[in-house]
């Protein structure tokens, strides 16, 4: 075994950005959805539904993403409490993505440059092993079936030259388009269609803005406000998802690899340090042609610290020969 101490310029970092489909199998698209009729008709069924990507009885079925209805005062669900108003599934949603999104209990949604007076949205959220670092920007498509008539969804990040950032990351609006690109931005009463936050794989839709009619801009949704009781919001959302038929979106992996560059010049290991080319008593080298003309083959490649201790190995796919003729450079890459 021989030691060589690395110089500054054998380093070098590279950052790679490396995308993907979102669903199973590495899809982009997602065109058939389902869900469990066991969920749908439990108790929590009425403030969330999982989708899945098949209905088979077989292990094929996925989680795909999760859709959930979040309120202000808790309306459009069951209270917990019947002696305790404002408190219900609905409540705690929003509760819980106020705090995420927004960072304040205090603070109210705002929908491109609106602030609806209901304070109601629908929650997408990405199964998170369905994505790596994060949705991809420009990717999202979403349609949104209205009768006879479909609404087409996407973020604006190809429109926006400012990247907004809240306390879940990367903020951008929901419009009316495709490929990032916007046809339409919603109504002037409601605000935008949503958010799109791509480093948390979620989307936040407005309800003001989708139940307006097709004719201003929404799909009609219908979402149920009635005072506590279940609504069934989730399963309103899923109907106009399932109806349109088609979700895309892509992940984003930004890869860190740090190349390291081993030099083998012409007269460095040349000579093998194995015991048995080496007489044990007169410590001579047992074989004239290792004198004269010798050569090695290198197989492995090992990193150390200044401690003496193996951090990395490396094996060469075939031994490669080495002697005084010839030099080596092996290019290692480690990712992280």
């Amino acid at each position: 075994m021989s030691f060589k101490r690395l110089d500054p310029e054998d380093f070098l970092i590279s950052a790679d950005s490396i995308t993907a489909g979102a669903w199973t199998g590495n899809s982009p698209t997602l065109s058939k959805f389902f869900t469990s009729s066991v969920q749908v008709a439990g108790a929590s069924g009425n403030y969330y539904v999982s989708v899945y990507q098949t209905g088979s009885t077989l292990d094929e079925a996925e989680v795909q993403f999760n859709i959930a209805f979040g309120n202000e005062n808790g309306l459009g669900s069951v209270l917990y409490d019947s002696g305790i108003s404002g408190k219900s599934p609905s409540s705690t949603v929003y509760g819980q993505f106020q705090n995420i999104v927004l960072g304040d209990e205090n603070n109210s949604f705002v929908f491109g440059t609106t602030t609806p007076v209901t304070q109601s949205f629908y929650a997408i959220t990405i199964n998170r092993s369905k994505y790596k670092g994060n949705i991809f920007p420009g990717t999202l498509e979403l349609r949104l079936n209205s009768a006879s008539s479909t609404r087409y969804l996407t973020d604006n990040s190809n429109d926006t030259s400012v990247v907004t950032f809240n306390e879940a990351g990367r903020v951008y609006q929901i419009v009316s388009g495709t490929a990032g690109r916007a046809t339409g931005t919603g109504s002037t009463n409601s605000g935008s269609y949503g958010l799109f936050l791509p480093d948390i794989g979620t989307i936040l839709l407005n309800a003001s803005a989708l139940d307006l009619s097709f004719a201003n801009g929404g799909i009609g949704l219908a979402t149920s406000y009635a005072s506590n009781t279940a609504g069934n919001n989730p399963g309103r959302l899923y109907t106009a998802l399932s109806g349109a038929g088609y979700f895309n979106l892509n992940s984003q992996e930004n890869v860190t690899s740090d190349y390291i560059f081993i030099r083998a010049r012409n007269s460095e290991f040349n000579y093998s340090e194995n015991p048995s080319f080496i007489s044990g008593s007169t410590g001579e080298v047992l074989y004239d042609d290792f004198i004269n003309a010798p050569q090695t083959f290198i197989t492995t490649v090992g990193l150390y610290n200044d401690a003496n201790e193996l951090l990395a190995v490396a094996k060469l796919s075939k031994p490669l020969k080495k002697d005084f003729t010839k030099e080596a450079l092996i290019r290692v890459k480690l990712d992280f």
